[in-house]
């Protein structure tokens, strides 16, 4: 029996030596970037610039036992860069971008508003068939800043080293803090501390991107000309319905009325009209009504459930039916059920079909299947093909492997960076933020994103300092054609209005 334990603590302790000698020969981790040189024609002239795309490894410092282990590398961060040939660094801006998901890789911004090439995929309606193209971007933002974009850790091809545990960066505090380390990285190995910086967050990235302004701010004195903040959640208590919170059961309103007048659900009813009455009714007498629950009396609830009804195409049945509650996966199964359609979540423009007609909720995003394809397509093609860079890894466009996120630091409280966006700009008065909003989205509404902002903790000189934009055009209101390009000149205008601005 002696014998037989010692054998096996012989072969543990042969196991473990191997391991340390593998370990020992394990080649470390090391960047791996490719540049190229471009040309792009624009309506203002050329721009000549560089590309840069790969993977940058992370390192962390090691503390064990109170002393320093050593600069120890965590994980391999993918990024993308465009640089101006010629430009200034002390007057040239760069801005680093990202999109959500959680488990979003930068692919949407990236392909769809910022960089100098673009996807081509049609629109809702008018969609074109596969394999989809890829084409110069004249409007561009690079006309205006350097861009760098960035995925984070289990998104596009950005992994941990290999050993590493990647549950560690699946979460609010450590995607922050790496995303800002990369920032910080490629601010200081580009000598562009002197230069105007920007975020540029979409979707989740706006919670990313409000708390990384004060991240940075504090952690490195890294301080932000401007943050743009599209299709944005700064409070996801105005966006989640959970029991006992009626926030969004109101604030969804308005975007409910806008996919109804735009489905054909309200008649000839002008779209303003339309707007200024769900607005109404969302800030005022629908959630006192909320609130009340069954002190209501008959005709007060019959009164909003008519005035609900009117404004969101759905029938006063349905309406009475879920108590005056109108949770947002159900109203995009119901309000085209007539037709045997289902609507988009991102973009409730686009419309699809479910095996019957008689589920409560979408089984599928109509948008989502619609965006993905094409995009995932392009970069595809476009990282290897144009930018050079190759891999065998799947670019992972958007995953679910992120989950569960953890809001640790929220524990008992809804998830809010508003205080951290107050903050922001209370220490750095020239911030300027850009909040853009599609009054097709049904992921992020427009109503919900106004709510949030007016709750911003700054002083009211600094509320002129947040500039909202709104589309006719859902979550990547891009996809809209006339959306892209004023929101291309919108953005434009505002970095440079950034650039320029006093305190």
């Amino acid at each position: 029996m002696a014998e037989r334990q010692s054998d096996g603590a012989d072969k543990d302790a042969q196991t473990l030596s191997q391991s340390h000698d593998e370990a020992a020969f394990r080649p470390e981790p090391a960047d791996n970037l490719v540049t190229t040189r471009h040309v792009l024609k624009t309506p203002s002239g050329e721009l000549r610039y560089t590309a840069t795309a790969g993977r940058v490894v992370l390192r962390e410092e090691v503390l064990e036992e109170g002393k320093w282990a050593g600069f120890q590398p965590k994980a391999e961060m993918f990024l993308t860069a465009y640089v101006l040939e010629g430009a200034d660094p002390a007057t040239r801006p760069v801005t680093f971008a990202f999109n959500g998901g959680p488990g979003s890789s930068s692919v949407w911004l990236h392909l769809g508003l910022f960089g100098p090439r673009r996807v081509v995929m049609g629109d809702a309606g008018a969609p074109t068939p596969p394999p989809w193209g890829i084409a110069d971007n004249p409007e561009t933002l690079l006309s205006v800043t350097d861009l760098v974009f960035i995925d984070p850790v289990t998104t596009g091809y950005s992994r941990v080293i290999e050993g590493g545990k990647a549950g560690e960066y699946h979460g609010f505090q450590k995607d922050l803090e790496s995303v800002g380390d990369l920032i910080r990285l490629w601010t200081s190995r580009n000598g562009r501390w002197l230069s105007p910086k920007f975020l540029a967050g979409e979707s989740y990235g706006t919670t990313r991107a409000s708390a990384l302004a004060d991240h940075l701010q504090k952690r490195y004195g890294w301080f932000p000309n401007g943050v743009a903040l599209i299709s944005s959640v700064i409070d996801m208590a105005t966006i989640r319905f959970t029991e006992g919170n009626d926030e969004p059961t109101a604030l969804y309103l308005p975007t409910y009325a806008a996919l109804a007048h735009y489905h054909g659900k309200l008649g000839d009813r002008p779209w303003e009209a339309v707007r200024a009455e769900a607005e109404e009714l969302a800030a005022r007498d629908y959630p006192w009504g909320l609130a009340r629950g069954a002190r209501l009396t008959a005709a007060e609830r019959e009164g909003l459930v008519r005035r609900i009804a009117a404004v969101t195409g759905l029938s006063t049945d349905y309406v009475s039916r879920v108590h005056l509650r109108i949770e947002h996966q159900r109203f995009f199964r119901e309000l085209l059920r007539d037709r045997g359609q289902v609507i988009g979540r991102l973009d409730g423009r686009f419309v699809g079909y479910e095996p019957d007609d008689g589920g409560e909720k979408p089984s599928h995003d109509p948008s989502n299947v619609a965006i993905h394809g094409p995009y995932a397509g392009a970069f595809n093609h476009y990282v290897r093909e144009e930018l050079g860079f190759q891999s065998d890894l799947p670019y992972e466009v958007l995953t679910g492997r992120v989950q569960p996120w953890s809001y640790a630091q929220f524990e008992g409280r809804a998830v809010s960076v508003s205080s951290m966006l107050g903050e922001a700009m209370r220490h750095n008065p020239h911030l300027r933020v850009y909040v853009a909003c599609g009054y097709y989205d049904g992921a992020t509404p427009y109503f919900a994103a106004e709510h949030a902002f007016a709750h911003v903790p700054i002083p009211e000189h600094l509320r002129a300092h947040i500039a909202m934009h709104y589309y006719p055009a859902g979550h990547m209101m891009y996809v809209h054609e006339p959306s892209r390009r004023q929101q291309s000149a919108d953005l434009a205008a505002f970095i440079k209005e950034a650039c320029e601005a006093p305190a």
